[in-house]
């Protein structure tokens, strides 16, 4: 489906609310903060020390000592004396900068040990986060997507903590610093400092709006590009195979233009700040210069001709007040430079926070299931007893009681209908009793229904009230805890998925507590064994990039090790064998078998020669299940099931 190109500018969110959740997580280092500002502190008041540096160096020695050499005509005593004055002047200011230097040295580093902590402060959670939220979440985001919160949007928080936050706490404060020796030094050119500013303040504001919305939509572009690639990635095979690579290369395009023009708007009005900025402290700097001239030229170069609102503009005060100018707008100019980072860094911490606040999967299920062993008690009966070693026997704990009911494998479908969306029913009042121990069978063409009907056994959607309801061992699936009942499930799926790691370490994912001998069994009875052992490592046979070195049979051998070294009460056989050939699919048959042995087991499958020794065969269509019985019954009968397992259709006639 081609991508939807987006209309406008996305409205402003709760920068407000996202900026207060950032000072949550700076919070955690409140410790620190102290110092940080001590160092802004010195930083900046080393900085501002050079103006007065300036006019006193101006006033009370370089232009003295000029007219007392021009007088003399040549270098006397007392002249020298004030040079020598002047050097220790000089060292004692530089001593001051040194210190400043210093002291930013130390700002840089604390903000860089607190940005780098606050981040993987965030990442821990948005993981954590991402491990709780329900399947149906993933149905709707695209990994990409997902992804760039990770990295694109982590980074440019970053960027905002470790260089944007420092240089704003020091232009704040030097901008206040500033203004308040300008004050000192001449209210009145402050004045005109303050009408200027007035002006170049409602320009930035007006920019720095639409700034923001241009920044989030470049945020949200880059999610949908990252998601787009990523799939694309992934799927190269069957772009290959289908002769898709054009229609891709236009998708993307699409997408990519979509990107251009949301970063162009965004850098745009970010690349304009900089230099509207710079060239207006251009024309402040010269008004001021003018203005201040021509008042000494008049006559305000005294006490005696000033008041203290014009305050007495000689070369030294008009000397530092001009560089007090420039130290005032050169704050003023790189925080509305450090906007589009701190904008982009907002957009960016909006999404992180979006997934964080996502509702979490529902989990209020209470029973347990804990290990269990027969003992009996003073009358001689036969009980249950919780072990807190593995024993082999399962059980039900209920929390009210304490009390433990024995996990047999008995799954009941009570009339459930269900749909993914309200309007759209996918499952119509479907009965099904597996009692323990029996195996069945979902059969179905595409979009029967046979995977909602284990998607909702294994709680990954649930059944809405009122609509039914799903029992395990006499228990309403929803007073399971879902950990508890997904420990109960072992499950092999159509599509594998491998993890980086050794083949040892695939299998015993099923059971993190499971020996080498236990993975070895495991191996043998899914016939996994003989192709691992011909491997250059054997078990130790480093997988990666979910297992492409090895075929898809391979793979799927390896998921039905990993469910046979969990050793589940209950399977759920997922078309666990489609990507096997049939002469593998023979040789494991007796290893299933005895893994399916006094198990409860569904299983799902096309190939209806995998489910010809079913206990009981349930046909589905269009979520309704048509037809149900045994093998032979339902070949007998003639129905959709003979249809599908012969392809033969047999007509009312016969």
């Amino acid at each position: 489906m081609p991508p939807v190109k987006p209309k406008g500018f996305s409205k402003p969110k709760n920068t407000g609310k996202t900026i207060s959740r950032i000072l949550q997580y700076m919070g955690k280092y409140k410790a620190l903060w102290p110092l940080v500002f001590l160092c802004v502190l010195i930083s900046s008041g080393a900085s501002v020390a050079g103006g007065m540096f300036t006019k006193v160096a101006l006033n009370n020695y370089i232009l003295p000592l000029l007219e007392k050499y021009q007088a003399a005509g040549a270098l006397s005593p007392e002249i020298a004396a004030g040079i020598k004055s002047f050097g220790t002047m000089i060292i004692g200011v530089l001593s001051v900068f040194l210190a400043g230097v210093f002291a930013s040295w130390c700002n840089s580093r604390l903000m860089l040990y607190i940005s780098t902590n606050l981040l993987y402060s965030i990442r821990v959670d948005l993981f954590s986060k991402l491990e709780t939220l329900p399947i149906k979440y993933y149905d709707a985001h695209t990994h990409g997507e997902l992804m760039s919160r990770f990295t694109n949007d982590t980074d440019t928080l970053r960027e905002m903590m470790s260089q944007t936050i420092p240089q704003f706490l020091s232009s704040t404060i030097t901008v206040v610093a500033v203004f308040v020796m300008m004050i000192i030094l001449s209210p009145m050119l402050t004045v005109v400092m303050i009408v200027s500013m007035i002006f170049i303040t409602m320009l930035i504001a007006a920019i720095g709006k639409r700034s923001a919305k241009a920044f989030r939509e470049n945020q949200k572009c880059v999610g949908k590009l990252n998601g787009f690639i990523e799939e694309m990635i992934e799927g190269q095979r069957v772009i290959k195979v289908f002769n898709h690579e054009d229609k891709a290369s236009q998708q993307f395009e699409a997408l990519n233009e979509d990107l251009r023009k949301a970063g162009t708007a965004a850098m745009t009005f970010g690349g304009v700040m900089g230099p509207l900025m710079n060239n207006l402290s251009h024309m402040q700097y010269a008004i001021v210069a003018i203005i201040a001239a021509s008042m000494m030229i008049a006559g305000f170069n005294s006490r005696a001709t000033s008041n203290w609102f014009v305050g007495v503009l000689d070369i030294g005060t008009i000397a530092a007040f001009l560089q007090y100018t420039r130290s005032f707008s050169q704050p003023i100019s790189m925080m509305t430079q450090q906007a589009n980072s701190v904008l982009n860094a907002l957009a960016g911490a909006e999404r992180i926070f979006g997934v964080i606040d996502e509702e979490p999967e529902v989990d209020d299920g209470e029973f347990t299931l804990v290990n269990a062993y027969d003992a009996k008690d003073n009358s001689g009966e036969e009980k249950l007893v919780q072990s807190y070693a593995y024993t082999g026997e399962w059980a039900w704990k209920n929390p009210a009681d304490s009390s433990l009911r024995q996990l047999k494998g008995e799954v009941v479908f009570d009339h459930v209908t269900f749909g993914y969306k309200p309007e759209k029913t996918v499952l119509h009042d479907v009965c099904i009793h597996a009692k323990p121990g029996q195996k069945i069978a979902l059969v179905g063409s595409t979009g029967s229904g046979k995977t909602t009907t284990i998607n909702l056994l294994s709680r990954f959607y649930d059944v809405p009230e009122g609509c039914g309801q799903i029992t395990y061992d006499g228990i309403p699936l929803n007073e399971i805890s879902k950990s508890a009942l997904r420990k109960s499930l072992g499950m092999v799926q159509q599509n594998t998925h491998l993890f980086t790691g050794t083949i040892r370490d695939n299998i015993r994912y099923g059971n993190l507590e499971a020996s080498d001998a236990q993975v070895y069994e495991a191996a043998k009875l899914a016939n996994a064994d003989s192709f691992i052992h011909h491997m250059e490592n054997g078990y130790d046979t480093v997988i990666t990039g979910d297992g492409a070195s090895l075929s898809q049979g391979q793979r799927q051998l390896l998921a039905i090790a990993r469910a046979a070294v969990a050793n589940p009460p209950v399977l759920i056989l997922d078309e666990a064998t489609s990507s096997i050939d049939t002469r593998t699919e023979k040789l494991i048959e007796d290893g299933m078998d005895s893994l399916m042995k006094g198990r409860t087991t569904f299983v799902i499958a096309h190939r209806l020669s995998t489910v010809r020794n079913a206990d009981e065969i349930i046909v589905l269509e269009h979520g309704k299940i048509i037809e149900r019985g045994s093998h032979d019954e339902l070949i007998a009968a003639k129905g959709r099931y003979y249809f599908l397992y012969t392809g033969n259709r047999i007509t009312l006639d016969e």
